[in-house]
């Protein structure tokens, strides 16, 4: 979905066209890792091209680019979708870098990098894993990330992750990449890919839309239902013997971010809390 604001103080665009395709890289049909690409990006690409050219017009306005978590810590069996958000940050940052040698202070392009989401999104995905596909706990409702989005558009900055789970994922990878990467390599098998229920081999809503008496906002995933308990990489090991990289701190006016060794065991989250306060507060 693509909108521009109604002409007045601010005008606002969001881009938030988006398909998906589960499988391995090597069995996944060439056309439709090409068709991921071709809406998830060159439809970005198309339509921020329109909205610059308003913006210009008027000298100012707020993109806004949905793009996701998994932009910044890609999964496996999702090459294409990673790809293509990754590349979405890629073109929020070469715009803003074009703007700012325009001087156009008042033309903004924003990243939105939600989570797991409770729509219908995971059910229409193309498939060729042979496993259904499941919403990855933290999920997080619609609501959540619309609120984020409204914020963006209010009072833009460069990079807006959707909720705890999304912010300490980004924060820990950047930290501690190797430890990160191998974890989401578990979790999407574990937690994204049912174990028990099979899928058949689709294209999903790759080539056409899902009918229409099947739109809805939110699909039943649970939504903040599901949040608390489950945001799995606050604060917790990431694997057995793995580094662990706590939230950023603000001390003196400076981020901190405390990393501490842990054993994985129910303990290690709280000894790892426990290690980066005390750390952080300089004892």
């Amino acid at each position: 979905m693509t909108t521009v604001g109604e002409p007045g103080p601010l005008d606002v665009w969001i881009n938030n066209a988006a398909v998906t395709l589960f499988g391995p890289l090597s069995q996944t049909p060439l056309e439709d890792f090409r068709r991921v690409l071709d809406v998830n990006i060159m439809g970005y690409v198309h339509d921020a091209r329109a909205a610059l050219k308003h913006f210009r017009r008027r000298d100012h306005g707020v993109l806004i680019n949905i793009s996701s978590v998994v932009g910044e810590v890609a999964q496996p069996f999702t090459a294409a979708y990673s790809l293509s958000k990754a590349g979405i940050n890629a073109l929020s940052v070469s715009i803003r870098s074009e703007l700012a040698r325009e001087k156009r202070d008042d033309v903004h392009v924003v990243s939105v990098l939600p989570a797991t989401v409770d729509t219908p999104f995971f059910g229409e995905a193309a498939n060729y894993t042979g496993r259904k596909v499941l919403a990855m706990p933290p999920v997080y409702s619609p609501q959540r990330v619309a609120d984020t989005v409204l914020k963006a558009a209010k009072k833009p900055r460069h990079e807006v992750p959707v909720g705890p789970g999304a912010k300490q994922l980004v924060m820990q990878h950047r930290a501690t990449p190797a430890a990160v990467e191998n974890f989401m390599a578990v979790q999407v098998d574990k937690k994204h890919l049912s174990r028990k229920e099979p899928a058949g081999a689709n294209s999903g809503n790759l080539y056409r839309s899902a009918p229409r008496e099947l739109a809805t906002i939110q699909d039943g995933w649970g939504g903040r239902s599901r949040q608390p308990g489950r945001r799995v990489l606050t604060g917790a090991a990431l694997t057995a013997g793995a580094v662990v990289a706590l939230p950023v701190a603000i001390a003196a006016g400076k981020a901190v971010v405390a990393v501490a060794a842990a054993k994985t065991s129910k303990n290690a989250a709280g000894r790892a809390r426990a290690y980066a306060a005390t750390k952080i507060r300089g004892r």
